[in-house]
């Protein structure tokens, strides 16, 4: 799985430089961060089912079949059922912070996250690039958590 990094360092406005944006990587028209991570055609968090991690406990792809709209983001889930309870209730099963990397949105960046990498924390999801990550950010995940809300404020003005 090819994981895009975006380098995203912020000025204070919380915009990001254009030239800094890689291949595959989208933005709104004035620079800030889309609020989900897709890919080229507007899947969310690689087609992966948010609902799976909750209901599951594991990573499970989405497919077309059983797709909701929201956010203006393509969300892909395994069954009908999965769809129809994020669709009831997108904000509890939505990764936080769009679906990116959370331990690169703690650095002040953005990374596209890998979703086999990922930590459910007081009941909210969180993606990171590696596994790796994902056990550090939740050593100390109070502190990371505080930091990625402060990126991703500056991010979304």
């Amino acid at each position: 799985m090819e994981n895009v990094r975006l380098k995203a360092h912020f000025s204070c406005n919380g915009r990001l430089r254009s030239d800094q944006f890689l291949e595959g990587f989208e933005a709104r028209a004035d620079n800030t961060v889309l609020p989900v991570s897709v890919d080229s055609e507007k899947i969310a968090i690689q087609g992966y089912d948010t609902v799976a991690y909750f209901t599951d406990g594991k990573a499970v792809k989405g497919s077309s079949a059983f797709e909701s709209k929201w956010m203006g983001s393509r969300w892909q889930f395994a069954n009908a059922e999965h769809r129809d309870m994020f669709t009831q209730n997108p904000d509890a099963y939505a990764p936080r912070f769009g679906g990116y990397c959370v331990m690169a949105m703690v650095n002040g960046e953005i990374f596209r996250a890998n979703p086999l990498a990922w930590v459910i924390i007081d009941g909210k999801l969180y993606l990171n690039s590696a596994p790796g990550d994902a056990v550090a950010f939740q050593r100390r995940s109070a502190e990371y958590i505080q930091k990625a809300e402060e990126t991703w404020k500056a991010v979304n003005q």
